[in-house]
């Protein structure tokens, strides 16, 4: 009996997706989830995990930035879609999929406060920031409770680690299977994203300056862009001492 040749072909296609499929978890998925990060920060636990205990999956991905955490974090505090300061990743993407990102190169004050219950959307998901401790950790949830994406900023020799982990559940066996080409693509998404986090906050160094004034109990920190032969005011806001 002839078998149908479509049959045939529509049996073959499904060979090598799934070969393809076991030949990057057993080979690369491991790197990829874990771009960056160090054993000790792939496999230990983070502040933010308990937002989201027995995931289904874990990405963990860092990088060294050669500047203090009070450089990195400003443009950690301000992500989001417009009128924020964008990802710092490929814009075109993310605005192909109508995120609304414009990454900027300035510090945006209106943003340097975030709260515990503010949110922010991301596509279909509402996230809401869950753990926030400036300069060391920012963590939201989305309304959903599927994903959580944690921010740890940990300062060393005026060096920062900027580690993101994002721990996700997977209700439906679509998610899962969905999940697999999702991975690698988030990748090229959030390194790019850390060297832009990266190149921003080493082109910043912050300086304190106690504003003038008897009693005046506050502090301005400038921000100022490091160029060669000068030296440029980018931004500023207000903390308290």
């Amino acid at each position: 009996m002839k078998r149908n040749p479509l049959l045939k072909r529509g049996c073959l296609v499904l060979g090598s997706i799934g070969f393809a499929a076991l030949l990057y978890r057993q080979l690369f998925r491991e790197a990829v989830l874990h771009w960056g990060a160090t054993d000790t920060e792939a496999d230990g636990r983070l502040p933010g995990d308990e937002l989201l205990e027995d995931p289904d999956g874990i990405a963990t991905r860092a990088i060294t930035i050669d500047a203090p955490a009070s450089a990195v974090w400003p443009w950690i505090a301000q992500m989001g879609p417009a009128p924020r300061g964008g990802a710092y990743t490929y814009d075109w993407i993310e605005n192909l999929l109508g995120l609304d990102m414009h990454s900027t190169d300035r510090v945006l004050p209106k943003f340097q406060h975030p709260q515990i219950g503010d949110t922010l959307g991301y596509g279909t998901n509402r996230m809401r920031y869950e753990r926030v401790e400036p300069g060391h950790v920012l963590a939201m949830r989305s309304e959903d409770g599927n994903w959580v994406w944690s921010f740890v900023l940990d300062e060393r020799g005026g060096a920062t680690r900027l580690i993101s982990r994002n721990r996700f559940r997977l209700p439906s066996l679509t998610a899962k299977i969905g999940m697999l080409p999702m991975e690698p693509g988030s990748l090229v998404m959030e390194r790019k994203m850390l060297h832009g986090i990266k190149h921003r906050a080493e082109r910043m160094q912050p300086m304190d300056h106690e504003t003038a004034g008897p009693g005046s109990g506050r502090v301005q920190r400038l921000f100022i862009r490091r160029q060669p032969g000068r030296l440029g005011i980018r931004g500023m806001h207000r903390a308290s001492a």
